[in-house]
């Protein structure tokens, strides 16, 4: 009799039976916690490690107090930089405590009291791009630690990564934080050299597709280290034909956004535009603190975060192009289309659409508006108002790295 019960508690408790563990706890990510793409803001575009407990909590009351947080904006994710260069004798991460001298739990509980939610940052290297300790071997070490703050997003980078693939490493971690048993985004920051979209779906909610951005429009900036960030419209064009790997809970990540740091209005609001049209997480990164009105009216405009929060999860494509003068669609619910007119070029352009002559077709997904038979209503989004209808050609006039961008509803 005791053999029979020694070997029925030995088949039970390989079979995930046992003591305190009344399920299987499956691997990948959690679902459905993403499903528009995430908004919020991150440190790094703007602050680098230089970052605190006061900046935290001043860039929360600013995006409640300044209506960001009711726009949609509600992720406030601390990047590279905010722990001690070592581990502790148990192995567990340190938040620096000059930095975070109340406890990094007490910033976040802080967070948490506005109705925001909170972030952190790791890699899945032995170090993190700026030195600090990264996570390779403690994964499910550092998800419970995560989990026990209780943070609500994880951004997961891919420095000091030599010797070990991305699938399994993000993978892993993945599943280190379903053990943990936290909700929480999972941001693949992978930079797209491993083709993230087309494995990532089961894996985290967002994935990089590019290097990082640089807050220029279309020009390449080359770092010492002999690497590169991007211009916005670089970083737009960089990978082609990979729109049909993203959607709802897992999204092709554009990277944080440049509005607000060193552009001019007129490229902040074609890169918000943009970042719009391609169902890009929007993620801001400039300082709230020394924000300009132009700057919030431009992350705060509704008609356009409605395009970029779509509940059909579209991302836009390129439909033409001439002479500098671009033509970006995206199909929304409801039949609705975005359309984005962009001046790529260094002078100014006019635009002059004859809609009658045009079909617009998304081979990907299946949608088709042809304004030969279809006569759709104008609304212009930065206006936000009705200007018309595709009856008549559209006419506007665009300043160098302008665009204007229109709702088309039948």
């Amino acid at each position: 009799m005791k053999k029979i019960v020694l070997i029925l508690a030995f088949s039970f408790s390989c079979l995930g039976f046992s003591q305190g563990n009344t399920h299987t706890q499956a691997g990948g990510k959690f679902e459905g916690l993403a499903m528009t793409p995430p908004m919020g803001w991150n440190s790094w575009n703007t602050f680098g490690t230089s970052i605190d407990e006061k900046l935290v909590k001043e860039t929360a009351d600013i995006m409640v107090s300044s209506g960001m947080a009711a726009a949609g904006y509600n992720y406030i994710v601390l990047d590279d930089g905010w722990m001690t260069r070592e581990r502790d004798a148990n192995g567990d991460l340190i938040p620096d405590p000059a930095k975070f001298p109340g406890g990094m739990k007490a910033v976040i509980d802080y967070v948490h009291s506005k109705g925001l939610k909170f972030g952190l940052y790791n890699c899945a290297g032995t170090q993190t791009c700026a030195g600090y300790p990264g996570t390779r071997g403690y994964e499910y070490q550092d998800a419970r630690f995560y989990a026990k703050l209780g943070i609500d997003f994880l951004k997961y980078d891919w420095c000091n990564t030599q010797g070990i693939t991305a699938k399994e490493a993000y993978t892993t971690m993945s599943n280190a934080i379903k053990t943990a048993g936290r909700p929480m985004v999972f941001s693949l920051c992978e930079w797209g050299d491993n083709k993230p979209w087309e494995w990532g779906k089961p894996v985290g909610n967002l994935w990089r597709i590019s290097g990082d951005i640089y807050p220029c429009f279309d020009c390449e900036f080359k770092h010492p280290e002999n690497w590169s960030s991007w211009g916005f419209m670089k970083i737009v064009e960089m990978r082609k034909d990979i729109r049909k790997y993203s959607g709802p809970d897992h999204w092709n990540d554009f990277d944080m956004m440049e509005v607000g740091n060193e552009m001019n209005d007129t490229e902040d609001k074609s890169h918000f535009a943009m970042w719009c049209m391609m169902a890009s997480p929007l993620v801001a990164g400039n300082d709230f603190r020394k924000m300009s009105k132009e700057t919030l009216a431009i992350l705060t405009n509704k008609e356009l975060i409605t395009v970029n929060q779509d509940k059909l999860g579209i991302q836009g494509f390129k439909y033409a192009a001439e002479d500098g003068l671009e033509v970006w669609v995206k199909p929304l619910s409801d039949g609705n289309w975005a359309v984005t007119f962009l001046n790529r070029s260094d002078v100014a352009k006019k635009v002059n659409f004859d809609w009658k002559k045009h079909t617009i077709k998304d081979t990907d997904f299946g949608y088709e508006a042809d304004f030969s038979k279809t006569v759709f209503k104008l609304k212009d989004l930065w206006k936000n108002k009705e200007i018309g209808s595709t009856k008549k050609n559209f006419v506007a006039d665009l300043a160098p790295h302008d665009s204007v961008t229109l709702r088309l509803i039948p």
